[in-house]
């Protein structure tokens, strides 16, 4: 028998014990979660003696759990810091959650209940610290119910695409966010503008750069604020490798390489007819290709030449490409090598090559699960290495970054600007793609020049 189970059996066989001696040796030799069950063991078998103490008054000592220090703020949104628990040589727990409380959020109204939104958009309020889910639009009126029980949405406050326009009657919603087929942005943006609400809209932010214009337009005209959902650009792993790239970490950026590719195989669907999607791969997953090369280096290409291509007789491909392979030339004389597949196993990754090493990001335009490989040499010796970067919800951080604009009266960082100048690129890739020719693009000098202030990211 061990020492420690000689121990349990001497305490509750022997009535006498003290306790003092009780504490002293629980204390040396039990964790506090342990010493309950002992505490509950040792009671019990005290109770059931004739006579004995614990018949006559509780005498078993109680352990009342003892508030660690912590450091509390005064404003009610900043996280409370708890005393630290791990060494200097272990992953540090990430500081806790610091929710705006609920009537001080942003209010949204979600247009549009198809896969992003029930998948992603939704699920990620319930990570958001200052944005809350208000209101629901959507022509399916039984789809819509059932969505706002489970989310907690109140009747009336679910509408259909006819009644939309009565969003301009309730205070609870400040921010509406289109997640629409593509062509259907531009409406529902004018017209939400109109109805006194900033815009959260989905990408691409339209199918023409005349109707992204009028976006922008009718936003100014209502005084109301106009962001394009790049998630991309709030992603914690794609800012670190920005960060890198802009600190030049490994020398002058060289070349960059971006690929992103999926089987879209429902023929039916929305992003295969060209009047609700615009195009194929390039507007829906292209683009992702095409901004975060924007993103990551800050300047504006000056030059594209594209190539598209269809199987023939895929009924995927009747009104849309199925693939676009394109590069862009950048006024640094970087070269950004790009292309985009609809019928290739999926596979989103990027690599940035620069003088003394590289940096690549697997599932880059994912939802989540990046992963940041670097590689650089210091003489004879090669260095690989896999970065580790705490993920976030990515559709949080954006929703929260629009509230604390909308809160604090900032520009966004991914404003409509950023979306029309994607979209007249898009045109110039399709133009080129058509004529075998390269297209030259205006000349914009500095840098980030159609994006917002750098967000603060919570």
């Amino acid at each position: 028998m061990s020492r420690f189970s000689e121990l349990i059996k001497s305490l509750l066989n022997e009535p006498n014990q003290s306790r003092k001696k009780f504490l002293q040796v629980s204390g040396r030799t039990l964790a506090v979660g342990a010493t309950g069950g002992l505490l509950t063991s040792y009671r019990q078998n005290q109770s059931n003696r004739p006579g004995s103490a614990a018949m006559q008054a509780d005498t078993v000592p109680r352990i009342t759990p003892v508030s660690p220090p912590a450091q509390i703020p005064a404003k009610v949104d900043e996280p409370i810091v708890l005393e630290p628990i791990r060494s200097d040589y272990d992953r540090q727990t990430p500081p806790t959650p610091s929710p705006q409380p609920p009537d001080a959020r942003v209010g949204y109204a979600v247009v549009g209940l198809g896969h992003l939104s029930l998948e992603q958009i939704l699920p990620a309020f319930g990570r958001c610290r200052k944005s809350k889910l208000v209101a629901l639009v959507s022509g399916n009126p039984q789809k819509m119910q059932k969505v706002a029980q489970q989310y907690g949405v109140k009747p009336q406050n679910c509408y259909s695409y006819d009644t939309y326009d009565k969003l301009k009657d309730n205070p609870e919603v400040q921010v509406i966010y289109i997640v629409l087929p593509n062509a259907m942005h531009a409406e529902y943006t004018i017209r939400g503008a109109q109805a006194g609400k900033h815009i959260l809209c989905e990408k691409p932010m339209a199918t023409s750069s005349a109707d992204c214009q009028a976006m922008i337009d009718a936003c100014k005209a209502a005084g109301r604020k106009l962001m394009v959902a790049y998630r991309i650009q709030y992603e914690p792993r794609n800012r670190y490798v920005r960060e890198r790239v802009r600190q030049k970490q490994y020398g002058n950026t060289k070349m960059l390489e971006l690929f992103n590719t999926q089987v879209e195989a429902n023929p039916s669907h929305w992003r295969h007819i060209r009047a609700l999607a615009g195009g194929g791969a390039l507007p829906d997953i292209g683009l992702y290709c095409l901004n975060t090369a924007r993103f990551l280096l800050g300047e504006e290409p000056t030059e594209v030449f594209a190539y598209q291509y269809s199987t023939p007789g895929n009924p995927l491909f009747r009104e849309v490409e199925e693939m676009v392979s394109w590069q862009m030339r950048f006024p640094s004389g970087i070269i950004a090598n790009c292309g985009t597949n609809y019928y290739a196993h999926e596979s989103r990754r990027y690599r940035v090559m620069a003088e003394r090493g590289w940096m690549n990001i697997e599932n880059a335009f994912a939802y989540n699960g990046q992963q940041v490989q670097i590689s650089y040499a210091e003489g004879q010796v090669e260095h690989r290495s896999e970065e580790e970067i705490a993920e976030k919800d990515q559709f949080a951080t954006e929703m929260d970054h629009f509230s604390d604009c909308i809160q604090q009266n900032k520009q966004p960082f991914t404003p409509g600007e950023e979306g029309l100048q994607d979209q007249r690129i898009m045109e110039a890739i399709y133009k080129s793609a058509t004529d075998g020719q390269p297209v030259k693009l205006p000349v914009y000098t500095g840098i980030d020049i159609f994006r917002g202030p750098e967000p603060q990211l919570g």
